[in-house]
């Protein structure tokens, strides 16, 4: 297990400013789990009007991380990187839950485990925690597919 720093990041996945929402992985394992890190700060662009008097990181936003974290480690566990014809899109959440508001100061730390795969199907267990506070946990289908 090794980690990946925000260049090698950059070079598995497509997302960019301001929808990258991995800073850092810090482990991963492939073709069973990685754990990643997202550093809130106060000035990502959803703070403006999510809410601006007390600004919490929508879980729409934790969701996509948990997601992004997923599809790093199906790059790793296939093997290649995303290109035109070798993409993967959020195709599921299932049983997602939130039990902790983020905020910015928060770092969370993004976990997950791949379940099974089947044809272009990939099933992740994810969860985001702040500490050792859960503040959202979701089941993931992850789809390959092209831009073509």
């Amino acid at each position: 297990m090794r980690e990946l720093n925000i260049t090698e990041i950059l070079s598995y996945i497509p997302h960019r400013y301001p929808f990258l929402m991995i800073d850092k992985i810090l482990s991963y394992d492939p073709g069973k789990s990685i754990i990643g890190i997202k550093n809130v700060t106060f000035n990502e662009p959803y703070f403006t009007g999510h809410f601006p008097e007390t600004p919490i990181m929508p879980g729409v936003l934790m969701i996509e991380a948990l997601a992004q974290v997923s599809g790093i480690l199906y790059y790793l566990t296939t093997g290649v990187k995303a290109d035109a014809d070798n993409w993967f899109f959020l195709a599921g959440a299932d049983k997602a839950r939130f039990k902790y508001v983020v905020q910015p100061g928060d770092q969370l730390r993004l976990e997950s485990t791949l379940l099974r795969n089947k044809l272009n199907l990939w099933f992740y267990s994810a969860r985001a925690l702040v500490g050792d506070k859960l503040a959202c946990s979701v089941e993931l289908i992850i789809a390959k597919g092209a831009l073509k």
